[in-house]
């Protein structure tokens, strides 16, 4: 191994940090973790040695998140079309999450991490049941960063959910419907007490949303990686590179700069 290279890397990612410090931050970045699968049939690996290694990906970017005193992290862990993979792969991802919060809820309830859930519980493992109930207990009252597990979620059954549950409200005169406008909308999605994303990073080289955050995303700056980097080797230093590409775009939300024409 050549330590002298090595050590170089150290140093380009250390001053890479501090660049990305010294500029406003991101509060709330949304990720979709694409292409573990992809990753290990690469490598003529099971798919699931693909998951275990993005987990390892997990773990240095909430680390740098931290360092960053990032507010939001949001993971698209589990959609609700992913049921339709194969069972013995379900299985495994399940076990995987266990497993990792059983791990590293200790390290993260030190760092003042709070858990959170985006989903619907009903239909998972009762052992996954138990430990992201578990995680979420523990950390509740913690400060730092708020780690947002999205699990058997999707954002048009959300967005069905709110909308039963808005005319509910109507039917039992709780609202009217000229109550109804754009934030008392949102507080009705499971999203209700966290800002939208001001960054969605997809890795994999797909370029869609499927299905996540469609409604909190409207004025969300996304990127989306080339296909070579897949989840498990995105690493702190891309993720780095990507917070740094979204402190040079300009968000207008609709508007203009100063100066500019339509």
């Amino acid at each position: 191994m050549n330590l002298k290279g090595f050590f170089n890397r150290e140093k380009n990612q250390d001053d890479l940090l501090r660049t990305v410090s010294s500029k406003p931050i991101p509060k709330h970045i949304a990720i979709i973790m694409d292409g573990n699968g992809r990753w290990a049939e690469a490598r003529h690996l099971p798919r699931t040695a693909g998951h275990r290694q993005g987990v390892e990906a997990l773990r240095e970017i909430i680390k740098t998140s931290v360092q960053l005193k990032i507010a939001h992290l949001t993971l698209y862990a589990f959609s609700t079309e992913n049921w339709k993979r194969p069972e013995s792969e379900i299985r495994a991802l399940m076990s995987l999450m266990v497993e990792f919060l059983k791990k590293e809820l200790p390290e993260l309830h030190e760092n003042e991490i709070k858990i959170n859930m985006l989903g619907d519980m009903q239909g998972l493992p009762q052992d996954a049941v138990r430990e992201i109930q578990n995680a979420m207990d523990v950390t509740r009252h913690n400060q730092g960063l708020h780690v947002n597990i999205a699990i058997n979620y999707g954002s048009r059954m959300e967005i069905v959910k709110a909308v039963k549950k808005i005319a509910q409200d109507i039917s039992q005169s709780v609202l009217t419907p000229d109550d109804i406008d754009e934030h008392l909308f949102s507080q009705y999605l499971e999203t209700r007490s966290i800002p939208d994303p001001d960054l969605m990073i997809r890795t994999g080289g797909e370029c869609r949303l499927s299905n996540f955050l469609l409604y909190q995303s409207a004025y969300t700056e996304l990127l989306f990686t080339d296909k070579q980097i897949l989840w498990p080797n995105f690493t702190r230093r891309r993720y780095l590179e990507a917070i740094s590409e979204y402190q040079f775009r300009k968000r207008r939300f609709g508007g203009i700069d100063v100066g500019e024409g339509v």
